[in-house]
């Protein structure tokens, strides 16, 4: 419950600063107050009361062998930091660097909150992670090109985006060489939205991205019950905080996943989008791809119960 509060607190700061200056100064009150908080002197505000609480019972379970990476923490503030203003992403690698090291990054926290310490968990989430951010980029992708369309699908109420929600000019989020090679104009798409040439191939590409993710880490499921292995290398494994838990964990991959695997479970949300999207024919403007599907609790239910994404 910490690090998901701290993650929306971190995510919501464009939305509710008049001005990326602004912004800025609040992000780094947050990485100064996560080094209070792994410090044990937490400042006097909710989720980093919260999260102290859970520091320290982390360090409890684990007697201080297992503990927080503060790099991660900062590391999600950093990334959110450099796309305050919207800039556009130049490429596809840049969409999914940008979900490493947010969504990704996200699920490593919390694996480590379980406590897990696993290079095979850690690459399982990693795929996840980037499937479930490219999936929500292009979710919000009409959101940012028309936003005065925000508070009319949030039900009309004034301020709930920020101050600075309705008055943003609106942008693009589809990497740069994607609507190159698809010839999409941006002007098109503020003008026309759905009706934009070239639109839907370029969702339809980076969708396929994502989707590429999720059947990615099925595989690695699949390779890691029958042989142990999960198929390919890990791009993150030299990293010194996955690096670190190949001298810490003891287990077997089998084992971790499956401890792990309510942490995977946005694969399934992730995935039932993407179905969605497929359905709509790629139109990114229909309102039902911003409503949640009545059969996601089952479908929760049904892939941790038989431990498939």
């Amino acid at each position: 419950m910490a690090i998901r509060a701290f993650n929306i607190e971190i995510a919501k700061t464009a939305d509710t600063t008049s001005n990326s200056t602004v912004g800025t100064l609040r992000l780094q009150f947050q990485k100064d107050s996560i080094q209070k908080t792994l410090d044990g002197n937490p400042p006097r505000q909710p989720i980093f009361i919260l999260l102290h609480k859970a520091v320290q019972s982390l360090k409890e379970r684990t007697n201080g062998h297992v503990r927080f990476s503060k790099s991660w923490f900062n590391r999600i503030i950093t990334t959110r930091e450099q796309y305050l203003s919207n800039p556009p992403f130049p490429n596809l690698s840049s969409f999914e660097s940008y979900s490493e090291n947010t969504y990704s990054t996200l699920m490593y926290l919390t694996l480590q909150a379980l406590p897990m310490t696993s290079i095979s968990a850690d690459h399982v989430a990693s795929h996840i992670g980037k499937a479930t951010g490219i999936a929500t980029l292009l979710k919000g992708l009409p959101l940012i090109a028309i936003p005065d369309s925000r508070n009319s699908q949030m039900g009309s109420r004034p301020g709930i985006f920020g101050m600075n929600a309705e008055s943003r000019q609106g942008s693009i989020s589809l990497p740069l060489d994607i609507m190159a090679e698809y010839n999409v104009r941006e002007e098109d798409v503020l003008r026309k939205g759905p009706e934009a040439p070239g639109l839907r191939d370029a969702v339809f590409a980076v969708a396929t991205r994502a989707n590429d993710h999720l059947i990615t880490a099925r595989e690695m499921l699949q390779n890691i019950r029958t042989s142990g292995e999960a198929g390919h290398d890990f791009e993150h494994q030299d990293e010194p905080e996955h690096a670190s838990s190949k001298h810490i964990n003891d287990s077997s991959p089998i084992k971790d996943i499956n401890r792990a695997f309510g942490v995977f479970l946005p694969s399934v949300s992730t995935n039932l989008w993407l179905e969605t999207l497929a359905k709509y024919d790629f139109d990114i403007f229909r309102p039902e791809l911003r409503r949640t599907d009545w059969k996601l609790p089952y479908k929760f239910w049904w892939s941790h119960a038989r431990r498939r994404l």
